[in-house]
């Protein structure tokens, strides 16, 4: 049975190779032309101190745009983090920011409750949906919003990479996203697998939203970007993914928040997707040529395949982060194989568990990704 590790370990090699020729051939593409500037409305949900909260908050306040508004929404009057975006009020005046405070329970996904109080108060047709941890150049809503003056675009996202890492589990956090989980976004967007709509950076019409049934329909979905993006492209309208890549901080207290956050990815990506998702059993190299070798330790050869494993990883992810610009996955590629390792895990555990922790409520996850509540949701 060891010898059919040999498949995964091939097919792994194989698609990190390719890896590296879908990133580069992505981020060649073309911006759009920044001609369409109309007024936008920028919903940022905030809850908690992250690191380095306030910094990357004024950066969407700081936008080369000459007609926007930005709506921090925060749920909890008491939250720690609202200090901060009244200080960023007072600084830039309360025309431009508006901070929305409303305590909403539509569904179990706290994103949406928190961005469906700030839809409240956003005056304009165009909404950019950009997440608090989020750290933005100048020329981000230019470019996020200029597709959207093809009618036929419903929606616009971009990639990101996660940085700020100051633990060995945010290290493993960081490398799921910018080593495993970006390549294979951009793998698909290019060969045309699937498409993308991810959720810390999203421009959408505010009419397409209403017509795909609002963000109260997406209240009880876990991703929700996920659900959002389905919606827009089997409408009939377009997703533009834009080689413009931003970066968004990563923020776990603890290793079993990572642990937590990984399994219930998983869990929500088979239930999502469950033939794609079992199929990256084939691309799984590195804890497959581990289990090869410990099969065959004994052998020369063994050794060789596990090193020719490796080094394809370690290669192809270098490149990788070199052309996103990322010299964190860089310093954290030590850890890339025990990420890998975990990777396996976690998709194995993805099969038997299917409830998460949510603020500390456990929910049941359904087909299709969304939440059903099993233990008593606490009255406000």
């Amino acid at each position: 049975m060891s010898w059919l590790c040999l498949l995964p370990i091939s097919g792994g090699i194989v698609y990190n190779l390719l890896t590296v020729f879908t990133t580069s051939l992505f981020l060649t593409r073309s911006l759009p032309k920044q001609d369409f500037q109309p007024g936008v409305s920028v919903l940022k949900p905030v809850r908690g101190l992250e690191k380095n909260l306030e910094a990357n908050l004024r950066t969407i306040a700081q936008q080369n745009y000459p007609a926007y508004e930005v709506i921090y929404c925060v749920q909890d009057p008491q939250d720690t983090a609202l200090p901060i975006v009244k200080k960023l009020q007072a600084e830039f005046g309360p025309e431009k920011i508006i901070v929305a405070v409303h305590q909403i329970e539509q569904g179990a996904n706290g994103k949406v409750n928190n961005l469906l109080g700030g839809l409240k108060h956003a005056k304009y047709d165009i909404l950019v949906i950009s997440d608090s941890d989020t750290n933005l150049r100048p020329d981000y809503l230019a470019t996020i919003v200029s597709p959207l003056g093809d009618c036929l675009v419903g929606c616009v996202t971009t990639p990101f990479k996660l940085t700020q890492a100051q633990t060995w589990y945010e290290g493993l956090e960081l490398l799921s996203i910018n080593a495993d989980f970006m390549p294979s976004v951009l793998f698909a967007e290019v060969t045309g697998a699937s498409k993308a709509c991810l959720g810390p950076s999203i421009a959408i019409r505010r009419s397409t939203l209403t017509e795909i049934g609002g963000l109260e329909s997406l209240a009880d979905y876990l991703v929700e970007d996920f659900e959002l993006g389905q919606r827009v492209w089997t409408g009939g309208l377009k997703m533009v993914l834009l080689p413009y890549v931003i970066d968004a901080g990563v923020n776990l207290d603890s290793w079993t928040n990572w642990w937590s956050h990984q399994l219930y990815w998983d869990q929500n990506t088979y239930l999502a997707r469950p033939l794609p998702f079992l199929a990256t059993i084939i691309i799984r190299a590195v804890p497959f040529a581990f289990l090869f070798t410990f099969c065959h330790w004994s052998e020369p050869w063994a050794w060789l395949i596990l090193f020719i494993t490796l080094a394809t990883r370690y290669g192809t992810a270098a490149i990788v982060a070199r052309e996103l610009k990322d010299g964190e996955t860089i310093r954290y590629l030590p850890l890339l194989p025990l990420r890998d390792c975990f990777g396996l895990v976690f998709w194995a555990l993805s099969f038997s568990q299917r409830q998460v922790q949510w603020r500390g409520i456990t929910y049941r996850l359904t087909k299709g990704g969304k939440m059903i509540p099993v233990s008593p949701i606490p009255k406000s």
